[in-house]
């Protein structure tokens, strides 16, 4: 839903909205309220997807994660396609390795999950 959202709706795709016959739910009734759930989750999902959004604080998180991709000069060029292999090693042997920094995978599970 945070796909959706981010780029404004559903444009002219859609979503993959299926039920199935499963376990011991085999009435015509136990599929409609499988639809009904699924919907209902949809929902939830998106209502959840808008409220990150609004809130911004994983946006913030990505872009404090991907700063040096957008605010530095040799991640500007390698993100635009402007930058070869070649010129990453006649970096790297000018300015030496770059500093390794967390990804920190475990704080955006915690804060992602805090809205779900």
């Amino acid at each position: 839903m945070l796909v959706i959202v981010d780029q404004g709706g559903l444009g002219s795709g859609g979503l993959n909205f299926d039920c199935k016959v499963r376990r011991e739910s085999t009435d015509l009734e136990d599929i409609f309220i499988g639809h009904i759930g699924a919907m209902d989750t949809f929902a939830r999902g998106l209502r959840i997807a808008a409220k990150i959004k609004s809130d911004g604080v994983l946006d913030k998180m990505l872009q404090t994660r991907y700063s040096s991709f957008t605010d530095s000069n040799i991640g500007k060029k390698i993100s635009s396609g402007k930058f070869s292999l070649e010129d990453c090693e006649t970096f790297i042997h000018e300015h030496g390795e770059p500093q390794q920094r967390s990804g920190q995978q475990e704080l955006f599970e915690v804060v992602f999950n805090r809205y779900v």
